[in-house]
């Protein structure tokens, strides 16, 4: 399904972190902050596509996951890609094409680069777009 946009349409999302639920009970999870451990940007790998929807053009991306590190497993079964800076031009090199020449750069992100803390479930909630969403929790 994505093949196309892996050879032709990769693409960077810039973020300064993410947040993953871990599972408490059946039915209570706690939210953490992922970020890195010197709290600057990260990018995510990402692919784009553009297509004709009836109500014209629709550009969407998606950013790619991948196994958790040792940090990230503890909260969650996965991660997304995150692309060290030192393989962005790689990674966005359009003559690039051969799968298994980008498979490296898919793995991982080394967790001692990175940080996780829980946050307050006010991040829950789609309509709170503040600060709040990642200070630790009390």
């Amino acid at each position: 399904m994505f093949r196309s946009a892996f050879r032709k349409r990769r693409c960077l999302i810039p973020a300064d972190g993410f947040c993953e639920w871990k599972p408490l009970t059946a039915k209570r999870k706690q939210p953490y902050a992922i970020r890195l451990a010197e709290d600057g940007p990260l990018a995510f790998a990402g692919l784009w596509e553009a297509w004709a929807g009836p109500d014209g053009p629709i550009e969407s991306c998606g950013i790619l996951i991948t196994a958790p590190n040792g940090l990230t497993a503890t909260i969650h079964n996965r991660m997304p890609v995150i692309v060290d800076p030192r393989d962005f031009d790689q990674w966005l090199d359009p003559a690039q094409q051969d799968a298994a020449a980008l498979a490296p750069l898919m793995k991982p992100f080394p967790a001692e680069r990175m940080r996780a803390y829980p946050v307050s479930t006010w991040v829950n909630d789609v309509k709170h777009q503040d600060a709040r969403c990642i200070e630790p929790a009390a």
